[in-house]
């Protein structure tokens, strides 16, 4: 199998995944520890012991790996840490196969893939698009099959629409629930680390694997013994899902993209789930304060030393976005965190009537050019759908819906609140075979369990 990676890898050429690779002799070693590991080992007793046995898989590189490089697609920046995260930790001895490190907006900051000195990573079903952030070269090597599943981070969409751009899953879990150690922060009150997969059950498995309370991060929360031991939801009672009101839905000028959505709408429908419109004017002002808002000044915060003696180190777009940070007051940031405890209180007796909201997991998508065009606006708008989760305590799945008549994929994004991703796994799964559609770009079609 790895030498059957490293084959598919080559083949591809520079298409702008990877930052790091790992070498092909540490690769095939690696492989032969675990055929030993499983020497004598029944297939029941191997996968109790190694449940991810064999898996190939990649992290982002604001992701630690000891011994390696960890750049945040910043050179100037980059140093090569003592220790693997903990996270990262936990896949090794569960048995997966770490090929490399992704490619990535610069700092996590963008939604759009092409803030990298290392190249756009290149979007497999037209490379002239963007592949989507910041996560982009995880989403890309799972779609293109290049790993079985791979980290990236979720602060304000990054896990979820690159997914989108790549017709695979992305699974942004509850804020807390996975250790931030050893990983570059972005904004450190609402960074989360997300699984990109072809399938929904892949992404819940390597999920619940992570998910560990970690004492060296104040952020992180202790996992409830039921909450990695809880079967899938039972869908078969019907589940009330909630979408935007029809004149509070924004696709930017893309009727593909609206007609998308409504088929999703009509799907859930078929599958016997109960459909209700929601007000979500208070979930957009509360997007709207992660870029628009004293958020802006964590982010500065996280890198403030390296920002303020090498600002010519930062791509241009992300030096713009970073530098807007120092212009927050304490303040404005208590004014923040106060109209947050409002927007909370408001938009959570939505709950009261809905178990899941669904929206597009973007409105529309861009090329490369009309990015590069246009860098931070267009940004903007496919963070219309993304930027509340983590501000709100929310968990999200973002699963393939279709493809727009120029052959690129869209997708959706099922919510749901804290620990609650056993339901959300449950209907994106559900949904996911429905579809019907290939995994990924590649050529093979879901099965139907």
């Amino acid at each position: 199998m790895v030498r059957i990676l490293l084959d598919r890898i080559s083949r591809r050429g520079d298409d702008g995944v990877w930052i790091f690779r790992e070498p092909e002799e540490n690769l095939l070693g690696r492989a032969g520890e675990l055929e030993s590991l499983a020497e004598g080992l029944s297939g029941e007793a191997l996968f109790g012991r190694y449940p991810l046995y064999g898996l190939p898989f990649a992290i982002k590189d604001n992701i630690d790996w000891e011994d390696r490089p960890t750049t945040a697609a910043c050179p100037e920046y980059a140093y090569v840490p003592e220790k693997t995260a903990p996270t990262v930790e936990r896949l090794l001895h569960a048995g997966a196969i770490l090929m490399g490190k992704t490619n990535l907006d610069q700092f996590a900051t963008g939604l759009v893939g092409v803030r990298s000195p290392y190249g756009v990573p290149r979007n497999p079903f037209d490379e002239r698009y963007i592949p989507g952030g910041s996560s982009s070269g995880s989403a890309v090597a799972v779609s293109a099959g290049l790993v079985s599943f791979a980290l990236g981070t979720d602060t304000a969409g990054s896990g979820r629409v690159p997914a989108g751009f790549n017709n695979i899953v992305g699974l942004k879990p509850t804020r807390g629930l996975v250790s931030m150690s050893g990983v570059v922060p972005a904004c450190r009150s609402l960074d989360c680390v997300s699984v990109f997969a072809l399938t929904v059950p892949d992404a819940l498995e390597a999920l619940r694997v992570m998910a560990e309370e970690d004492e060296a991060d104040p952020f992180s929360r202790p996992v409830p013994p039921e909450w990695k031991e809880k079967p899938p939801a039972d869908l078969a009672g019907g589940i009330w899902v909630g979408v935007p009101c029809k004149d509070q839905q924004e696709f930017f000028g893309n009727e593909d993209a609206a007609e998308l959505f409504n088929s999703a709408i009509d799907r859930l429908r078929m599958m016997g789930m109960g459909v209700v419109e929601i007000d979500y004017t208070f979930f957009h002002e509360t997007a709207r304060l992660v870029y628009e808002g004293p958020w802006m000044a964590e982010r500065y915060s996280a890198i403030q030393e390296f920002f303020d003696a090498k600002p010519e180190a930062l791509h241009p777009v992300t030096r713009k976005l970073i530098a807007k940070g120092r212009g927050y007051s304490a303040s404005d940031a208590f004014e923040g965190i106060y109209r947050l405890e409002g927007l909370k209180k408001i938009t959570g007796k939505t709950w009261n009537d809905i178990d899941m909201l669904v929206v597009p997991t973007t409105g529309t998508v861009y090329s490369i050019a009309e990015v590069e065009s246009d860098p931070i606006a267009l940004n903007n708008h496919l963070s219309f759908y993304t930027n509340f989760m983590n501000l709100l305590d929310l968990c999200g799945l973002a699963v393939p819906n279709g493809f727009y008549a120029n052959g690129l994929p869209a997708g959706v994004t099922f919510i749901a609140p804290a620990l609650q991703e056993s339901g959300l796994c449950a209907l994106g799964a559900a949904f996911q075979r429905e579809s019907g559609l290939n995994l990924g770009a590649t050529p093979h079609p879901i099965t139907a369990e």
